[in-house]
């Protein structure tokens, strides 16, 4: 599932930021919170309930994420993006929900100027950051990035189309995030009041904590060989997303490779910013302003977000470890 595992973080990260998300909680606790872990998305996805026992939610939930898989996955067989990529510039009927995310690309295409591109699929295919095929040659980086321009998608009613017939596209810097806020309606639907949900890294909280406190949500510390937190994010209801160069990466002849790509060079981003948090009303705006911080750097990324509805503000963390803080979040650092 490449197009959808842009953030990975293993059970041990899952754990401590559930544990972050519960410290802090000196009020009335629930008896026994529900909780369920699936592997979907490519990583460890866990939703929490605090006021039900209803564990039909909870499945409902879950098996939500897992049909969003299935509809938005890049390799997946029969999938709308895959029809997609593989009608060679054909028009293709697609669901409403998936050229929703797509056009929604596109306009994080626009805000970046061009570095967060969906239409990155043939250079994201190219590298593999298990490490097993190292870097991808010059000649096949420079075709790859010759098919990159979210300008050539083509949108009519539910109908995707592709200018270049060559270009895929990977919608794994928005999915789990759209998948987040789609899993979240479906809680408040059935009555839920306060949740936590955790994609692999994309957290949204629902609602409020039982006893009034703010949600603590842990901030990981790039690098660290026992994923350690630099602090938690204090909030009410939102989306808390976290990117970083350290999630996927190999390291070839003494050069460390990560997988924000820049879509003009077609190698990882050189960039000062080595992990970024947002904080959002939406998780799909909160996964791709994370990447797009990566991109461009916390500076101009916090003037591109200028005013941006619904982006309440981003804690960065710089490659001398640094940690800047942009808009309004609450941040509470490790003592």
């Amino acid at each position: 599932m490449r197009g959808l595992r842009r953030k990975f973080f293993s059970p041990v990260f899952i754990l401590i930021a559930l544990n972050a998300l519960l410290s802090g909680c000196n009020g009335k606790q629930p008896a026994e919170p529900i909780s369920e872990t699936r592997l979907l998305l490519n990583t460890f996805c866990t939703i929490t309930i605090y006021d039900t026992q209803n564990r039909a939610i909870l499945n409902e939930a879950l098996d939500l994420c897992a049909e969003y898989e299935a509809l938005l996955s890049m390799t997946a067989e029969g999938s709308d993006v895959w029809r997609i990529n593989h009608a060679r510039g054909a028009p293709v009927d697609v669901a409403p929900q998936t050229v929703e995310i797509i056009r929604a690309g596109l306009e994080y295409g626009g805000l970046s100027g061009g570095m967060f591109d969906i239409t990155i699929g043939r250079l994201s295919a190219l590298w593999d950051f298990t490490g097993q095929s190292g870097v991808p040659s010059e000649s096949d980086i420079a075709y790859a990035c010759g098919t990159v321009d979210y300008r050539q998608v083509e949108i009519n009613g539910n109908t995707v189309q592709l200018a270049n017939p060559e270009a895929w596209i990977d919608l794994g810097g928005i999915a789990k995030g759209y998948i987040a806020d789609r899993s979240a309606d479906l809680l408040k639907e059935r009555g839920v009041r306060s949740a936590v949900i955790d994609l692999g890294g994309n957290v949204v909280a629902v609602g409020r904590k039982l006893d009034g406190s703010p949600w603590r949500i842990g901030v990981t510390k790039p690098f660290s060989e026992r994923n350690d937190l630099i602090g938690v994010v204090e909030t009410g209801e939102a989306s808390v997303v976290s990117s970083g160069v350290y999630e996927r990466q190999f390291e070839e002849n003494g050069v460390r490779y990560h997988h924000i790509l820049d879509p003009f060079t077609g190698m990882p981003v050189k960039s000062s910013v080595t992990g970024a948090t947002v904080v959002t009303v939406s998780s799909m705006d909160g996964d791709a302003l994370s990447t797009i911080m990566l991109l461009l750097g916390g500076e101009r990324a916090s003037e591109a977000f200028a005013g941006l509805t619904g982006f309440f503000g981003a804690v960065i963390v710089d490659e001398d470890g640094g940690v800047s803080l942009h808009g309004d979040v609450g941040f509470r650092g490790e003592q």
